[in-house]
């Protein structure tokens, strides 16, 4: 294995780690995209690093598919979205940016000690990425909770999948391709029914805040 290649993944950890943190605190939702966009590139990049590194010829298959689904087909569907939505701008989320950020560091202190004991058990370049990976996930889960757009929160639930596939994929190299076939279509398919969801939302309230869905009573 040549002496590069682990640098290289740890490279594309931490620009992950990178893009996760600039999402976090971007309010613009086509920037929003185009991070998300940015993000799968960097994943689908370091997958094929891994395979090459490990020798596994599925991974290939995995990066390409991380390419088209995360980097072009996803990001083209957000992007009509926004536009028929006339949806740019994030409305005032939870937290301040600055008190935002502070969680968000604080999550990847917890997501590294809480990884620990799991990359004890790995070998090579996972016991230095699975915290990582770990912390994409809660940085993605903080921004889902403290955004009020739609857009937004899927923006933030599809980096959290994005985070789940790089723990995947560095420390155990791969799932079953069956597998990453069929969690690639739910992806796609559970994005297009919430495009569907947000025109109702948009319909019913003329707006994507989704504290407009706290007026709805039970009859």
């Amino acid at each position: 294995m040549p002496l590069w290649t682990p640098q290289l993944i740890h490279l594309g950890a931490a620009l992950l780690l990178l893009t996760s943190f600039a999402m976090l605190s971007q309010r613009r939702i086509l920037s929003l995209v185009n991070l998300f966009a940015w993000q799968g590139l960097i994943l689908s990049a370091s997958t094929a690093i891994v395979a090459f590194t490990s020798g596994q010829p599925h991974l290939y298959i995995s990066a390409v598919l991380s390419l088209v689904l995360k980097v072009i087909l996803l990001p083209w569907i957000l992007h009509l979205l926004i536009r028929r939505l006339n949806v740019h701008f994030d409305t005032e989320p939870l937290l301040n940016i600055p008190t935002t950020m502070l969680v968000g560091l604080l999550l990847v202190i917890f997501a590294f000690a809480l990884s620990q004991p799991l990359a004890a058990l790995s070998a090579g370049s996972a016991s230095n990425t699975l915290g990582i990976a770990l912390a994409v996930v809660m940085l993605s889960f903080l921004m889902m909770i403290t955004r009020r757009k739609a857009v937004s929160q899927v923006v933030g639930f599809l980096a959290m999948e994005n985070g789940l596939f790089f723990a995947a994929v560095s420390a155990t190299h791969g799932m079953p391709m069956v597998v990453e076939l069929g969690v690639g279509l739910d992806v796609l398919v559970g994005t297009l029914i919430l495009g569907v969801f947000f025109f109702q939302i948009r319909e019913q309230f003329d707006s994507l805040d989704l504290r407009h869905l706290e007026t709805l009573k039970e009859d």
